[in-house]
């Protein structure tokens, strides 16, 4: 017999080789129809897979993150067994679950799969779910699992097994599709009830683009078919509230091949609207204490050599740019932190002067793949609203709950009302990918986990998700339609200021190191515009919006009229322009309610006479006539409520 403790601290008795699922099964029948994955003793388990000695267990339905993560991941393996029909030949790279589904990299080799063909894919699918099929894990030495796969010519699996332990290597087989994979997985094909491939994308085997480009086949799968009718409901809407599309119409940026893929362009009312953004921000650093500094674009190779940044990330950089000193060796900076450093180390720092806060808005570049950019959510040149936190480690947590603060306080003000916090922990059985000591790893995450405990944030705790030098905790947002956005970021350093044999004297008259704290609220402009264009369908808050109000005359007559109502709201402080094309009034109308313009302004003969304006808002129709002045006073009125 063996022990099986469950989240609540019970314990029941079964028998050595009981699995999740009959352990669930003893609970009740009827739960354990739902159950899709397990974890045993912390480590991710297929409901399938016996269990040997005494154990903690977890259970997970569809409505869990883990649920929804083996279930995918089982579908990913389901649309490689039905390519694998459909295609004979065909060559797999790798197939994982996704936030949102799976995808499946192949060769397809002498086939040619195109958007025609997905419904065929999908019929196969579901044709091969009707079978039932059981999905077995097996465990597999090295040399046969070459054998296997390189019998099949599947010369991609091959490559990631040479890479693998001997003795650590599992394959799942359904059918007649057996699969070199880690797990877990669902137990048989059966809960999957509807199928629907997304899209196909090009994708260079290991991300190199030197090595083959593969395709990449995009799906999802769900236990119900309304699940998946909702699910294409909401791709619907938010193909209506895409960033590009908005961009476009609302005039805010745009790219150009001629200047380079991934680096955006803004026009002058992203510009505006961006500089806004930065002014808010920069009104609450200043309450509390930040100073502002400014750093170059591009930096000497031996300051990223020194801050670790080129040993981790130097080969996603811009490679060294060579001048024409010889053996000078400068890189457009992935990172402002190095610079920083820089700034606190130009001068002996004492005690009185921490905690120091250095904030830049800091444009950055970092080389994306071609196939991986898309729009202002993924770019090569982005500009962070960084700032980084020197400080003695008594201060670590009341600056921590400082920055908590002002993320919580843009959040409100930008109606981001969903949010989850992540506590991103080093992977205790992986040391070797970060960098720093065991003491400084266990403050440093202490310190997040204490103030997030301090501030009554629930925050979940993620093994193997913290940065190279140090944990962090980052904002997750939930927008209008239910899409998880990472926002805001907030990372506590012990490495880099040992690195940079940063100092201050204390109190003792002592040298000691300071801590540096990372952070970021918006984490780029680039992306935390985005994700604002998305959330908000383009009707962007009032007091952010390029254009609050636009002026239309009714005819040329009224154009004069127009111009100085225009001119008016300028001294009121309220953002307004003329629409005096010669077109109808319903056309104009129709034109700046797709531009989301939030306030009509139709101005006419009665409205000339009366010095008046006829008030149209955005989504609700007329509002009436009003004086120029009560308007702008009822408009400034409503943007203080959002910002106060």
């Amino acid at each position: 017999m063996i022990n099986i403790t469950f989240p609540d601290g019970s314990v029941r008795g079964y028998e050595s080789g009981v699995t999740p699922f009959q352990v669930a099964e003893s609970i009740s029948p009827r739960f354990a129809a739902d159950v899709l994955a397990a974890k045993v003793n912390g480590q991710d388990w297929d409901i399938s897979r016996p269990i040997a000695e005494d154990a903690s267990i977890e259970l997970f339905k569809w409505d869990s993150e883990e649920g929804k993560h083996a279930f995918w991941h089982s579908s990913a393996h389901l649309l490689a067994e039905a390519l694998q029909e459909l295609y004979p030949g065909v060559k797999f790279g790798i197939g994982p679950a996704i936030e949102n589904g799976f995808y499946y990299d192949i060769d397809p080799g002498e086939h040619k799969i195109t958007s025609d063909d997905f419904k065929k894919i999908e019929d196969k699918m579901m044709e091969l779910v009707a079978r039932k099929e059981d999905i077995v894990r097996a465990d597999i030495s090295k040399e046969d699992a070459l054998k296997m796969f390189g019998d099949r010519g599947e010369t991609y699996k091959c490559e990631l097994i040479s890479e693998l332990e001997d003795g650590h290597i599992t394959t799942y087989t359904q059918g007649a599709f057996t699969d070199l994979c880690r797990g877990p997985h669902i137990a048989n094909t059966s809960p999957i009830k509807a199928a629907k491939i997304l899209s196909l994308a090009g994708a260079y085997w290991r991300g190199d683009e030197k090595r083959n480009q593969l395709v990449r086949v995009y799906g999802i799968t769900f236990p119900k078919k309304k699940m998946l009718d909702e699910y294409l409901t909401l791709l619907e809407e938010a193909k209506k509230r895409d960033h590009r599309k908005l961009g476009k119409e609302m005039e805010l940026f745009t790219f150009s091949p001629t200047v380079g893929q991934g680096l955006p362009l803004w026009l002058p009312k992203g510009a505006a609207l961006r500089d806004r953004l930065e002014q808010f921000l920069r009104k609450i650093q200043k309450k509390y204490g930040y100073l502002q500094v400014i750093t170059p674009h591009i930096g000497n190779k031996a300051l990223y050599v020194t801050s670790g940044h080129w040993a981790k990330y130097g080969k996603d950089s811009f490679q060294p740019i060579h001048t024409p000193e010889e053996g000078e060796e400068y890189m457009l900076k992935p990172m402002n932190c190095p610079h920083h450093c820089e700034i606190y180390k130009s001068s002996p720092r004492s005690y009185r002067d921490l905690p120091m806060r250095l904030a830049e808005f800091g444009t950055v570049y970092r080389y994306e793949q071609s196939g991986e950019l898309h729009g202002l959510t993924r770019v090569r040149g982005f500009t962070q609203d960084d700032a980084h936190i020197f400080c003695a480690a008594d201060q670590i947590k009341g600056e921590f709950l400082k920055v908590m603060d002002i993320i919580l306080y843009i959040f409100k003000a930008l109606d981001f009302k969903n949010y989850e916090a992540q506590i991103s922990l080093r992977d205790p059985n992986n040391k070797e990918k970060y960098i720093g000591s065991d003491e400084n790893w266990h403050l440093a995450e202490n310190a997040i986990i204490e103030a997030c405990a301090e501030k009554g944030l629930k925050a979940k705790q993620v093994e193997g998700e913290a940065a190279f030098y140090g944990p962090k905790l980052d904002f997750m947002v939930k927008d209008a339609i239910g899409r998880r956005w990472q926002l805001g970021t907030i990372q506590v350093d012990y490495n880099l200021p040992e690195r940079f044999g940063l100092e201050y004297t204390g109190s003792d008259n002592q040298k000691h190191r300071p801590v540096m704290i990372h952070r970021a609220p918006f984490g780029s402009m680039e992306r935390f515009v985005a994700v604002l264009l998305e959330h908000t369908a383009g009707k962007l808050p009032l007091w952010l919006i390029p254009e609050q109000a636009v002026v239309l005359p009714i005819s040329e007559k009224f154009n004069d009229y127009a111009r100085k109502v225009v001119e008016m709201l300028d001294e009121e402080g309220v953002r307004a322009f003329v629409d005096d094309r010669n077109e109808k009034i319903g056309k104009k109308i129709r034109d700046n309610e797709l531009k989301k313009v939030p306030y009509l302004l139709i101005v006419g003969e009665k409205e000339a006479q009366n010095d008046e304006i006829s008030v149209r808002k955005q989504g609700e129709g007329d509002k009436g006539s009003m004086k120029i002045v009560n308007f702008a006073a009822e408009l400034n009125a409503e943007i203080a409520s959002m910002i106060k």
